[in-house]
């Protein structure tokens, strides 16, 4: 998404946000508004990352602590012509990944002990390149802006039910309040899955391209989602408006590809990427359906894990081959 793109949807937001302040206050609630979403902008775009990373309990890593986990980042990094981000591990047996800051200088990546865990090496190089992918495109800073305006739309509306059905100045009546507590978080809802869902194609497409293998990302895809049901996010659940910035819904394992999911259907991104495997011309290494995770080769790298990332036989040049 270009910056442009990127300017209006926070334009849009921003008006929404206003919009519901007018339908709470009148005229005097909308500048309120107005005055609270400039405010949140500018700390979203300083501070959402931060914000993201310590809601999910994330836990910055370098070389040392996890050796392999990081080595592959910052490969994966340099194939994409970027400069290093921050890499990060959550404690959580879901597994899941995202990527989160205001530019390709000031990003993170975050991957759970359960992604870690559950995947090969190479899966896990495909998720991280997705991530990778998402930096790159500039999707991060367009993520967080709206996760935290989405939420404040939400709770915004909420208050509507409070204070704004026996306003005098109420501009709509019971009309306005009853617009300002569903339609607006509604809207914001559905602006907040269109994005993610046009994002994922594209970050897929070019992390693909990142670790060259569309078939590594296809078979991670399929394990995530099989696994992702099974595992409650506590931190995703209790702040559902971020649900979009991971690599696979962390809410549910929901596959349906309607208006109401925060992600397209799997099934559907695993195609796309298939498909780049054919024209490319090289048949995958091995098929994109996943195999049992290998044995835990060493146990030291990654806190609270039994793995170390890299090629048993200590072979290949990156951290995909």
């Amino acid at each position: 998404m270009n910056m442009v793109k990127t300017a209006m949807l926070i334009a849009f937001m921003t008006a929404l946000f206003m919009g519901v302040g007018y339908l709470i206050g009148g005229t005097g609630g909308m500048m309120i508004a107005f005055v609270i979403a400039l405010a949140m902008n500018a700390f979203s775009y300083w501070n959402a990352d931060k914000m993201v990373l310590r809601m999910n309990g994330a836990v910055e890593v370098d070389e040392n602590s996890a050796p392999e986990y990081y080595r592959m980042v910052r490969d994966l990094a340099a194939n994409a012509g970027l400069p290093m981000p921050k890499v990060y591990i959550i404690k959580q047996d879901q597994p899941n990944a995202f990527a989160t800051g205001r530019n390709p200088d000031n990003a993170a990546v975050a991957a759970t002990t359960g992604l870690l865990e559950t995947l090969t090496p190479e899966e896990v190089a495909g998720v991280m390149a997705h991530e990778l992918a998402h930096v790159q495109n500039r999707d991060t800073l367009i993520m967080t802006i709206t996760a935290t305006l989405a939420g404040a739309i939400s709770i915004l509306g909420n208050f509507a039910l409070f204070f704004g059905s026996g306003r005098n100045n109420h501009p709509l009546g019971l009309i306005g309040v009853l617009i300002a507590m569903i339609v607006a978080p509604f809207a914001a809802m559905i602006v907040q899955m269109a994005i993610s869902r046009t994002r994922e194609y594209s970050a897929d497409r070019r992390g693909a391209e990142i670790c060259g293998r569309p078939d590594l990302l296809a078979s991670a895809l399929a394990k995530i989602a099989r696994a992702a049901g099974r595992h409650v996010n506590e931190p995703a659940e209790r702040n559902p408006a971020t649900a979009h910035m991971f690599i696979i819904n962390p809410l549910n394992g929901q596959r349906a590809d309607g208006l109401f999911s925060t992600h397209p259907d799997t099934q559907n991104r695993i195609d796309a990427l298939m498909a780049m495997t054919d024209i490319g011309g090289q048949p995958p290494a091995r098929e994109a359906r996943p195999s049992p995770a290998p044995e835990p080769r060493r146990t030291s790298g990654v806190p609270g894990t039994g793995r170390r990332w890299g090629r048993s036989d200590g072979g290949g040049s990156g951290p995909w081959g």
